[in-house]
């Protein structure tokens, strides 16, 4: 396994410094939120791509992939009644598919949780069924680059759809495209009735992902969730991808947090 990390973490910072910081923390590999990059990421372009590649090869890092994908514009959603909102989402996932892989990116994390979140009027099953047509068609073209999207299971306080890896897992098998697979997230499974090693064991078959961080909204180790039998889980399912630490509370700074959470991780590790 090896260490990536989010660079939304260091704000407005110009992509190729983040980078620089990534690097000096001891990480391999730079997992990319598209807004980031472009406040409307519909607007990114190949050219976009290329000083992204060059940020990351500069700095010696690997581009790993994206997350975030559905955050902006606002109105994109997936499980909507609204055909527009679904094509758009969909076309959206498809164009960063291809930048995705164009970067040398090989995994779209697909979380965006304020972009699949059901209303009450919505029966849940036509919703999922509607989330699925649009992940399809995104899997469809991702495979085509490389490219493999990893569904993310969230907690009950970020959105009532998709809570668990079982669920998860049930969504991709709709889906039906090898280019669809799971992806797994500490904060996450910690809102889940099952221990994290059971859900990572149950899903071995599925994860092709895996984010570390803590329930309190900082990294690895920062919190009350013990890593040692989650990676002890990992090793058993031979899982062998990214540990990719994404965090959401900055108070500490990026800096003290990236390299908090990779002194943690290779102590556990060792």
């Amino acid at each position: 396994m090896r260490y990536a990390i989010c660079n939304e973490h260091w704000g407005q910072l110009p992509f190729a410094q983040t980078c620089e910081r990534i690097a000096a923390a001891g990480f391999e590999g730079v997992e990319i939120a598209p807004f980031t990059l472009h406040e409307d990421p519909r607007q990114l372009t190949d050219a976009d791509m290329i000083s992204v590649v060059k940020g990351a090869k500069d700095a010696g890092i690997e581009v790993i992939g994206f997350h975030w994908i559905l955050s902006r514009p606002t109105f994109l959603h997936i499980t909507s009644p609204d055909a527009v909102q679904r094509r758009e989402s969909a076309k959206l996932g498809q164009k960063l598919a291809r930048l995705c892989g164009m970067a040398g990116g090989k995994i779209m994390v697909w979380g965006s949780p304020k972009a699949r979140t059901t209303l009450p009027e919505w029966p849940y099953e036509e919703a999922f069924a509607r989330g699925a047509e649009v992940v399809r068609a995104v899997a469809e073209e991702a495979g085509k680059y490389g490219v493999t999207i990893a569904m993310e299971p969230l907690g009950r306080t970020e959105t009532n759809f998709l809570n668990t890896a079982e669920e998860t897992i049930r969504f991709c098998k709709l889906v039906d495209h090898p280019a669809c697979k799971l992806h797994l997230d500490v904060k996450a499974m910690s809102d889940e009735p099952k221990p994290i090693p059971q859900i990572i064991e149950e899903s071995k078959d599925w994860t092709v992902h895996f984010h570390t961080n803590d329930p309190n909204l900082l990294g690895p180790g920062m919190g009350e969730v013990k890593y040692e039998p989650i990676i002890a889980a990992l090793r058993k399912s031979g899982y062998s991808g990214w540990l990719s630490t994404e965090v959401f509370k900055y108070d500490l700074g990026p800096d003290v947090i990236a390299q908090r959470s990779i002194e943690y991780l290779k102590k556990v590790m060792a």
